[in-house]
């Protein structure tokens, strides 16, 4: 970790903090839910030896950047609007985009409105997700996936208050070390619960879990929330944008244990010819065998290594 610098750039009307090291070209992270900059501190650390600049803020709603409270402050627009002006403020044309999860999303949606800003992008455990014109998400996911499925559950307002009664430690722990394919559900009775056989993997100190604790001790999960509680809201935005294609270069990689790839027909979609058509430049699809969701943590110097060769050809 050393050497990171860490400031604040006022952008897009919030205060954002910025993680950064190394000189060169830039690699711009996106974390994703309930991570942090501190998610890409091994690729922060390997792509700046690399030569690059690599660059991970913490997005609105997270860590030390503002978190507005009001839902309509977390649409895509509005971040894709925050990375806009990060990315001129860092006195660059374009960047290299690497993203996780939420930030995954986010990425393809700045790949999606700014294509001119990314040069290639590496996407971890999300694909894309094409716009149906008639199925509104989260009614969507309720009726496939069921009442407790997890993004339906963060709908609920009193989501925060119940994850507060298990402590910040207790719901990040229960959420970076579950292993369990498919669509993640929250049960109303017990969904935090963890026991005392549930150790720490390797890739996950207790330091590091005592950092993510930290901050969202500080902040709260509300802002991290908001991103699902803003899905339908976006999809209603988006609607100019329906049938549009990604028409940047992608690398896609995820673990076969991950809880999105292992979603009913998600596998299909990825291997079966609708992800390439609609991200006609996608060049590789990359599956970690035995490798879970936090992909960037778990299999680091893996993943630093798919991240580096695809950046090198541009």
């Amino acid at each position: 970790m050393e050497g990171i610098e860490h400031r604040t750039l006022n952008v897009n009307g919030i205060n954002m903090h910025v993680a950064e090291k190394g000189k060169g070209p830039v690699v711009l992270f996106l974390h994703g839910f309930p991570e942090l900059w501190y998610t890409w501190r091994h690729q922060i650390v390997a792509l700046s030896d690399q030569g690059y600049r690599a660059v991970a803020p913490d997005l609105r709603g997270y860590g030390d950047t503002d978190a507005p409270k009001e839902v309509t402050s977390y649409t895509y627009f509005h971040v894709v609007g925050d990375l806009v002006a990060l990315i001129e403020s860092l006195g660059v044309e374009s960047v290299f985009l690497v993203a996780h999860d939420w930030g995954a999303m986010i990425g393809w949606y700045l790949c999606y409105f700014r294509p001119d800003l990314v040069k290639a992008y590496v996407c971890l455990s999300v694909p894309f997700r094409p716009r149906h014109p008639k199925m509104k998400p989260i009614p969507t996911m309720r009726a496939f996936l069921g009442d407790d499925y997890y993004m339906c559950r963060f709908q609920e307002p009193g989501m925060e208050d119940e994850m507060a009664k298990y402590g910040s430690e207790a719901v990040l722990k229960k959420i970076l070390i579950d292993r369990k394919p498919g669509p993640p559900c929250l049960p109303k009775e017990n969904p935090f619960g963890i026991s005392s056989d549930d150790k720490l993997p390797l890739w996950l100190s207790q330091d590091d879990l005592n950092y993510y604790s930290t901050k969202f001790d500080q902040k709260g999960f509300t802002g991290g929330l908001n991103y699902y509680r803003a899905l339908d809201l976006n999809w209603e935005l988006t609607a100019p944008w329906t049938g549009v294609k990604v028409n940047v270069p992608v690398k896609f990689v995820v673990g076969d244990l991950d809880v999105v790839y292992t979603t009913p027909g998600m596998k299909e979609y990825v291997h079966g010819g609708g992800f390439k058509k609609d991200v006609p430049m996608l060049d590789d699809v990359v599956v970690l065998e035995g490798a879970a969701h936090f992909i960037n943590q778990e299999r680091a110097q893996e993943t630093n290594s798919h991240i580096y060769d695809f950046i090198t050809k541009f």
